[in-house]
């Protein structure tokens, strides 16, 4: 048919090319390794991309290449992020906190050509080089002391002497623009690979006002780290809206997180909950210590957040709300923005709705699967959550073995638990792998971490299930006590009690210093089933549950 719109590309240079128009002068902050900040804006940076692709280019990286980065959260690292799409390369953010085995696997897997490191992150890279084979190794001179590193390229004398890249390789809106691996906390990590396309879609949804996380006016805290699932998608997002940046380095503490937003007069954070937790503490511990009266939203992703948090950062001010995706997810899926039919509810019911993952971005569409298959949006019936959109994964990075993650119809099987209400509310109830299944019937860790979260002596908890002679798996409840709190495992029992199913109640509390968790902050069950695991090998037949969980129910 003639008369149609134009064929227009969408790529990353696009939004590159329009925040050097509009937004040049528009500030990015970074916290160096010495606790200064350092202020450069989306002109300069933009600049600089340009040399680093020419530099690139002419240490042989070719369009599809892959050009890994091992850096905190600054401004060269937005370099990076800027310049190796736009040359048509592959950018790959390599997750620092992972073993260096799961790094040299993941490293080898991709087929990384270039990397460029942190000097401050050396000694955790020396365990890695010799174990790829990378081209070259560009040290990124962030003020830690030392000779030059041998056998490594300093990243400013080659963009000193490069001329600025044009960044119009790129033409195919489906190549490959960058590219982040899952963690692997079960079986090898798995490779996603981004599209300019889908990064563009996805960049424009999460700058669309329902979610309103990224005005031109903000200045944006992504304390969510840039080498995992592209640090949400913030760097494009700010980029194109104008927004500015604070990047915190390997400064994530709680002051240094609350100093950065009371001195820069953040309008809005993101981050995963483990953060935001250690900040409500300090906030809690030194009251009146800190102007947050910035602050427009708070959001978080990641895991789970416990009720109890949501009305906590009320009590300061800041409104948080809930992000729920995954890396496969770019990683936007749904969020909590409250709508205006909720708004007219009553209280209780507003927080109800804050305290679910909320609705499906634009364009990402969502299901529930369960035994009997496609479940009734009713809030109350179980199973898989799969999910599709352009910016969803359709196949793994050279990974076959995978393909049972994906339906025939062409969906992404999550993994996790789920129910969705009559107006398309999404609450996460656990992951697959985590749900506990007792005596045939299925008990939700993330419900009973909440439960036990709100007692006021609790500072953390995580659930796990592990094996029972009896009732197949039974909970196990690992609680952090709040600093200068006292509480026993009767406690938590009697605090569950009224709330719950009798069968659901832990049949063991054990209280523990720390929590296990994984290279992105998340809970890692699968270290504490394997620390505890045998833990009710021994379990007399009775117990706190009857002759049948189900018996239990009313």
């Amino acid at each position: 048919m003639h008369g149609l719109m134009m064929d227009y590309a969408l790529t990353i240079p696009t939004i590159v090319r329009r925040a050097e128009l509009y937004h040049p002068r528009k500030e990015v902050i970074s916290r160096l390794p010495d606790g200064s900040l350092h202020r450069t804006s989306y002109g300069a940076i933009i600049a600089r991309a340009r040399k680093l692709g020419t530099a690139l280019r002419e240490l042989g990286v070719q369009p599809g290449d892959r050009v890994a980065t091992f850096c905190w959260n600054h401004s060269r690292h937005l370099e990076a992020y800027y310049s190796i799409p736009c040359i048509g390369a592959v950018l790959h953010t390599l997750n620092i906190r992972l073993h260096p085995d799961d790094l040299a696997y993941i490293a080898a897997h991709a087929g990384d050509k270039v990397v460029l490191v942190d000097r401050v992150l050396w000694p955790l890279f020396e365990k890695v080089r010799d174990r790829v084979a990378f081209e070259h190794v560009i040290v990124l001179d962030d003020g830690a002391e030392g000779p030059p590193i041998p056998g490594t390229l300093d990243y400013e004398t080659l963009i000193a002497a490069a001329e600025p890249h044009t960044f119009d390789t790129v033409t195919d809106e489906r190549s490959a623009a960058a590219m982040c691996y899952t963690s692997g906390t079960t079986g090898q990590p798995k490779g996603v690979v981004y599209s300019h396309r889908s990064i563009v879609l996805h960049t424009f949804a999460f700058a669309m006002a329902d979610i309103d996380l990224a005005r031109e006016n903000d200045i944006i805290l992504a304390v969510v780290p840039m080498f995992h699932a592209n640090a949400w998608g913030v760097p494009f997002t700010a980029l194109m809206m104008g927004a500015s940046q604070l990047l915190p380095g390997a400064h994530l503490d709680p002051v240094s997180v609350l100093d950065l937003i009371q001195r820069e007069r953040a309008t809005v954070a993101l981050g995963v909950p483990t953060i935001w937790n250690a900040v409500l503490q300090t906030l809690d511990s030194n009251p009146g210590a800190y102007d947050l009266s910035s602050m427009r939203v708070m959001a978080s992703g990641g895991a789970t957040v416990p009720p109890t948090m949501f009305r906590a950062f009320d009590r300061h001010g800041v409104h948080m709300i809930h992000l729920w995706g995954m890396t496969e997810t770019s990683p936007l899926g749904s969020h909590g923005r409250i709508t205006s039919t909720v708004q007219g509810l009553e209280e209780q019911a507003v927080y109800e709705h804050r305290f679910k993952q909320g609705r499906a971005a634009a364009f990402v569409e969502m299901r529930i699967r369960s035994e009997d298959g496609i479940a009734p949006w009713d809030d109350s019936t179980m199973g898989e959550l799969e999910v599709r959109g352009p910016w969803v994964v359709g196949a793994y990075y050279n990974a076959p073995e995978s393909a049972d993650r994906f339906t025939e119809d062409g969906w992404f099987k999550t993994g996790d638990i789920a129910t969705i209400d009559g107006d398309g509310w999404l609450t996460v109830r656990d992951r697959l792998k985590d749900v506990i299944k007792s005596g045939g019937e299925w008990i939700s860790s993330v419900a009973l971490e909440n439960m036990i979260m709100s007692h006021d002596a609790v500072s953390e908890a995580m659930v796990i299930g592990l094996a029972h002679p009896q009732w197949d798996e039974r909970p196990l409840a690992l609680v952090v006590k709040r600093p200068g709190r006292d509480c026993c495992a009767d406690d938590v029992l009697a605090h569950l009690a009224p709330h719950l199913p009798k069968w659901w109640l832990p049949s063991g509390v054990e209280f523990v210093t720390t929590l296990p968790r994984t290279s992105v902050g998340k809970f890692d069950k699968k270290a504490a089933r394997q620390t505890y695991a045998g833990y009710f090998d021994s379990a007399p037949i009775a117990g706190p549950i009857a002759t049948s969980p189900v018996a239990n129910l009313e």
